[in-house]
């Protein structure tokens, strides 16, 4: 059992300074002071004086094997290991493909996410790739859902760019029914994550879907809403309509926003809240060790950035900082909303009979201190205490 005593609980909600009982992998108890007889049982207390205690961080678009190739094979990033996720602040990842579902495959997919789960934190997939139709497990993609417990949607399906296999509305539509009623069927979230590039089509395949089909706006999830001026404002539209929009995190806001004319997380927040859009409707991810490339007007590769989990802190403190955002609002891009989305029932709050999964924040810098995932301490006072399998071989 572990206490974490008098931390400032954001869980994402502000509610006051708190003691916080874990016992093993699920938070059991929360009080203004928890003075129980704890005599006869063995406790581990974290003192929480000075911190912010959050939910553990939900990074719903990462890719954990790595991802890149545009640039050729030189250009393939490496796989991502357990403390580069622990060490900024994320219990929970889902991992996708991306560009290349040739070199990578589902299995190996799968066999990442069991390995990051085995190594001490939560993870899922999702089927497919950039390319539709979706190469499937078994026969069908409604049946994989049923029999493979790491698929909870699809995607990263891309539209609107040119790296796209250019779906026709019938492959688009189809993928994303068969996506909603393998999700009906499992008890999971049948997601359709969208990569939206900057072409001038923007949201047109996910609108058209909305009205000349019964799928509800719920059942996508398109990401790099952040990515153009352009892309930005469609974004919005499609969030006023009751959509979720996923804004990419990213560690150099200024490189970006020079180089591709990308909007930061931060002010993108502000204009949300500005727009009255729902504070449900909204979530960051990192993109996490995916090649971040940059083109010319005509689409000719010129260089390559790599995507980290570190970018989502970035954001969480650039949102409070410097657009006096209030850290509950923007704590909700990480947690509760990416659990809404995903469905993942006790993820994503702080509340008794959820998974202690659990970040420590220095209250004055936000910066990580300690981070729990599934009762264990990975991270305490800014030192990684689990490493992956092989990151401290020689």
């Amino acid at each position: 059992m572990k206490i974490i005593r008098q931390a400032q609980v954001y869980a994402p909600d502000y509610l006051g300074v708190m003691d916080v009982l874990l016992s093993g992998n699920e938070i059991i108890a929360m009080e203004e002071q928890l003075t129980g007889d704890f005599a006869e049982v063995e406790l581990e207390e974290i003192d929480g004086q000075g911190k912010i205690l959050t939910p553990g961080f939900i990074d719903g678009h990462f890719h954990i094997l790595g991802g890149g190739g545009e640039g050729g094979f030189q250009n393939r990033t490496p796989e991502v290991t357990l403390s580069q996720l622990t060490s900024a602040g994320v219990t929970t990842v889902v991992g996708c493909l991306g560009t290349d579902g040739q070199g990578r495959d589902m299995t190996a997919l799968i066999s990442k996410a069991r390995g990051l789960e085995a190594e001490g934190i939560t993870t899922y997939v999702y089927e497919g790739s950039y390319r539709l139709p979706v190469k499937t497990i078994t026969d069908s993609l409604i049946k994989d859902f049923l029999v493979v417990d790491k698929v909870i949607g699809i995607g990263e399906i891309a539209v609107s760019d040119h790296r796209s296999s250019q779906p026709t509305f019938e492959e688009f539509s189809r993928a994303v029914a068969d996506a909603r009623v393998g999700g009906m069927l499992s008890g999971k979230a049948g997601i359709t994550n969208v990569h939206l590039g900057g072409g001038s089509r923007k949201l047109e395949l996910l609108t058209r879907v909305v009205e000349e089909t019964e799928i509800p706006i719920t059942q996508f999830w398109p990401t790099h809403a952040n990515r153009t001026a352009d892309l930005f404002e469609a974004c919005l539209a499609f969030a006023k309509q009751g959509g979720t929009i996923d804004f990419t995190a990213s560690e150099d806001p200024d490189f970006w926003e020079k180089t591709d004319g990308e909007i930061r997380f931060s002010q993108a927040l502000k204009r949300v809240i500005e727009e009255g859009v729902s504070l449900d409707n909204f979530t960051m991810t990192s993109d996490g060790q995916g090649s971040l490339p940059y083109f010319d007007e005509n689409n000719h590769f010129l260089g390559m950035g790599i995507g980290s989990a570190r970018a989502l802190l970035v954001g969480i403190k650039e949102a409070v900082e410097k657009e006096n955002i209030p850290l509950e609002i923007a704590l909700r891009a990480i947690t509760s909303n990416p659990a809404r989305v995903l469905k993942l029932a006790k993820k994503g709050q702080i509340k008794v009979g959820n998974d202690a999964d659990l970040c420590l924040l220095d209250a004055d810098t936000l910066a990580i201190d300690t981070v729990i995932a599934k009762g264990k301490v990975m991270v305490q006072e800014k030192e990684v205490k689990v490493w992956g399998t092989f990151e401290q071989l020689r």
